[in-house]
């Protein structure tokens, strides 16, 4: 019976240690040596091309690894016609329920590793996951490309499905910066508004198609969210590389923001986990959101040149 109890009580610290060990990231390494773990659940967001012509995912993929599109499986939704928006509590709780998610589960998000444009993927579905609760939760660091690049095993088709797990949500609003926080702040020094969109979509020179009007939030920062990586990388910047790069963030309350929440996710990753900053919220529905009403103050530097530019290129 002591024995009995004694390995129950080893199972229970490794457990309560796996969890204070989940660290941000976790190398194709780590995860090569965790992977049968049963308190590991690996979820792969790679997106199916539309038509279903490729998945990525079918094709190769971890094994023992989950498939929740990023874009198809919930992570996101569109509301009022806002793309990218923080879906509901139970919306939440069913999908990671079903990927056998609870709160014992170390989750490892696994994403393509092709492109840096990629990671705000990840990092979006960890911020969702956070922000409704959940703290065990790492990136793969290079995604699939760093797994398939070290040489390691993959299987085709699907994994076999996992019993489905309840997941209990629990909003954390402070990590979640809505349109009337953010209408609070525009105009005030309360706060860094952290723009991580490409420099072009901040001067107003670009705009996503959704998008109403071009510019930024008033007083916003701009920094890109290819910042957090080396270039041509996929990999993040190493912890001492990050902090440079994002020392021209002010210290105290910061609300990332992008067009849909996607490239934010970015820079409130790296602020908020790797770097360990508080008070670092993700505004989901960023410039496409604020631009639907044309009464919101928006700044800009795009001059009329700029649109007769677009015109004649839409006319060429």
């Amino acid at each position: 019976m002591f024995r009995r109890f004694a390995a129950a009580a080893v199972a229970i610290f490794l457990s309560a240690t796996a969890v204070l060990a989940a660290e941000p990231t976790v190398s194709a390494q780590w995860l090569r040596e965790h992977v049968t773990d049963p308190n590991i659940v690996l979820v792969d967001i790679r997106a199916v091309e539309p038509g279903g012509q490729k998945n990525a995912y079918e094709e190769a993929h971890i094994p023992g690894a989950q498939h929740a599109d990023y874009f198809q499986a919930g992570w996101r939704q569109k509301r009022d016609g806002v793309p990218g928006l923080l879906p509901g509590k139970m919306a939440i709780e069913n999908l990671a329920g079903s990927l056998g998610i609870d709160e014992t589960k170390h989750v490892v998000i696994i994403w393509g590793g092709e492109d840096n444009n990629e990671f705000g993927a990840a990092a979006r579905v960890y911020w969702t996951l956070k922000v409704y609760g959940h703290d065990n939760i790492s990136i793969l660091d290079g995604g699939q490309a760093a797994w398939v690049k070290a040489g390691y095993l993959t299987q085709k088709g699907k994994s076999p499905q996992v019993a489905p797990a309840i997941f209990e949500a629990t909003l954390r609003p402070e990590l979640h910066a809505n349109i009337d926080r953010v209408k609070k702040l525009v105009g005030t020094t309360d706060a860094v508004l952290l723009d991580a969109r490409p420099p072009e979509f901040y001067a107003g020179k670009q705009k996503h198609d959704a998008a109403q009007a071009y510019g930024h939030l008033p007083g916003a920062q701009s920094l890109p969210h290819d910042a957090a990586f080396a270039p041509g990388s996929t990999k993040l910047k190493s912890r001492e590389e990050l902090a440079k790069a994002f020392a021209p963030v002010a210290d105290g309350q910061v609300v990332s923001y992008c067009n849909t929440g996607h490239w934010a996710a970015t820079n409130w990753f790296v602020l908020s986990e790797v770097l360990g900053r508080q008070n670092v919220a993700l505004y989901d529905g960023s410039m496409v959101e604020w631009s639907k009403d044309p009464s919101r103050p928006i700044e800009s530097s795009r001059t009329r040149l700029d649109d007769i530019k677009k015109m004649l290129r839409i006319g060429s």
